[in-house]
C-alpha cells in the first residue's frame, strides 16, 4: 500500500508526485519533475495537508513511500526525525516561530536523503514571517524540501508563490468519499448522506458519519433561515448562531486548554499554586496561544454553519431551476419546496451570494457578530 493511496480522488496529483519521487533519487535526470519547494493549493476537506504529509513520507522512505516501514509511519504522524510538521492552532504564524524553523529546516538529515518543511497553514503567516520564510525559499539547503499548504495560490506572497511548483487539489467527488467512509465501517445511507452533506470534505464527513450531535446541530442550523421574518428575528437567529459557535469552541477548547496547562506548570516545577521563576511567563504566553486558538475556532465553526446554510439554499435553487440532481437535505423537502415556491431563482442565488461574502469577510478578521447579523437580515 503506497501513502498516496491515502488521498481521494487525486489521480493527476498523485502522477505528478509520483515522478516527482522518482527524480528526487536520480542524480542524472535532468527533467523539472523535483523541485525543492511546492505549494499545495485546494479548497478545505480536498487533502491539501495529507498530500504534502503523503510527498514528504515518500521523500524519506528508502522505498519511495512504501506506506508501511517506520519511516512512512512516522513521517505521517509528523514524528520523524527529518520530516518538521509545522501546524498552528492560533491566527497566524509569526516571525519568531518561522526564524526558529529556517535554523532547523538548515540541519543536515539525520536518516534520509532529504530534511522535509511541511507547512499545513502557510496562508497564517504574518508578513514579516512570509519575508523570512521567502529568504530560505530563495537559497535553500541542497538536502532541504518546502512543502506549504494554502487555500489558493494568492493566499501566499507573490515572491514565494513564483519559487514554488503549485499543485492544486481538487475537492473530492462525494461518490469517493462515500466509498472511503463505507470501507471505515460507515453504513451506505449514513456514508451517502455524510459525503453530500459535507460537500467533499473529507474530515468533515467523518465527523457527521460518527457524531450523531453533530447532525443534529447542523439540523438546527439549517432551520434558521425559515425562522427569518423580519429584522427582529434576522438578529435573534444570528445571536443563536454566534453563540453555539462560541460554545462549541470553549467546549472543544477546555478539553486541551486544562492538559496543556498542567503538563507546563509541570515540566516547569510547580510548588502548590505557583512556578518557579521563569515559569509564569511561558504560562502567560500559553494562555495567549490558547485563546488565540478558540478565537480561530468560533470562525471556524462559524465558516463550517455557513457552508451547511449555503446547501440549505442550493437545494432551494435546485427545486426552482428543476434540476434532476438529488437534494443534499431531503429530511427537509418540504421546507425547501415550501421556500422555491414563495421566490425566484434570481433571489435565491443572490443569497448564496451573500453567504459566501461572509465567510471572507470572516476570514478578514471582522466581528463575527456584525457581519452575521448583516447577512442575516439580507436573507429574511
Amino acid at each position: 500500500m503506497s501513502v498516496f493511496d491515502r488521498l481521494i480522488d487525486q489521480g493527476d496529483t498523485v502522477a505528478v508526485l509520483e515522478r516527482a519521487v522518482v527524480a528526487s533519487r536520480d542524480s542524472t535526470d535532468e527533467s523539472q519533475d523535483m523541485t525543492h519547494a511546492w505549494l499545495f493549493t485546494g479548497p478545505p476537506g480536498s487533502g491539501r495537508s495529507n498530500a504534502a504529509l503523503a510527498f514528504a513520507a515518500s521523500l524519506v522512505c528508502s522505498a519511495g513511500g512504501c506506506g508501511d516501514c517506520v519511516d512512512c509511519r512516522t513521517a505521517l504522524s509528523g514524528s520523524h526525525a527529518d520530516v518538521e510538521l509545522i501546524q498552528t492552532e492560533g491566527l497566524s504564524i509569526k516571525i519568531d516561530e518561522i526564524r526558529e524553523l529556517i535554523t532547523r529546516a538548515a540541519w543536515t538529515p539525520s536518516v534520509a536523503t532529504y530534511r522535509v518543511v511541511v507547512m499545513e497553514d502557510a496562508d497564517r503567516l504574518t508578513e514579516s514571517a512570509a519575508n523570512a520564510l521567502l529568504k530560505a525559499v530563495e537559497e535553500p539547503s541542497s538536502r532541504t524540501i518546502w512543502l506549504l499548504c494554502a487555500p489558493t495560490v494568492t493566499d501566499v506572497l507573490p515572491t514565494i508563490r513564483s519559487r514554488t511548483r503549485n499543485l492544486t487539489l481538487r475537492t473530492p467527488s462525494a461518490a469517493a468519499v462515500s466509498v472511503l467512509l463505507q470501507g471505515e465501517g460507515i453504513s451506505v445511507n449514513l456514508a451517502n448522506f455524510a459525503a453530500a452533506a459535507s460537500q467533499g470534505h473529507i474530515g468533515r464527513a467523518r465527523y457527521l458519519a460518527r457524531d450523531q450531535s453533530a447532525r443534529d446541530i447542523r439540523n438546527d442550523i439549517l432551520k434558521l433561515p425559515t425562522t427569518i421574518v423580519d429584522v427582529a428575528t434576522a438578529f435573534a437567529a444570528a445571536a443563536r448562531l454566534v453563540e453555539a459557535a462560541k460554545g462549541q469552541a470553549e467546549e472543544d477548547a477546555e478539553k486541551k486548554n486544562d492538559g496543556e496547562l498542567a503538563a507546563l506548570k509541570e515540566a516547569w516545577g510547580q510548588q502548590g499554586t505557583r512556578v518557579v521563576t521563569g515559569g509564569a511567563k511561558a504560562v502567560k504566553e500559553l494562555e495567549k496561544e490558547q485563546k488565540s486558538r478558540q478565537t480561530r475556532m468560533v470562525r471556524d465553526y462559524l465558516d463550517r454553519a455557513l457552508l451547511d446554510i449555503a446547501t440549505f439554499y442550493r437545494d432551494v435553487l435546485l427545486v426552482q431551476t428543476g434540476s434532476g440532481d438529488e437534494l443534499i437535505n431531503p429530511d427537509l423537502s418540504d421546507v425547501i419546496n415550501a421556500m422555491a415556491g414563495s421566490t425566484t431563482p434570481e433571489k435565491t442565488l443572490a443569497k448564496i451570494e451573500v453567504i459566501m461574502k461572509t465567510r471572507a469577510n470572516l476570514l478578514l478578521n471582522a466581528a463575527p457578530l456584525l457581519v452575521i447579523e448583516a447577512m442575516m437580515v439580507q436573507l429574511r
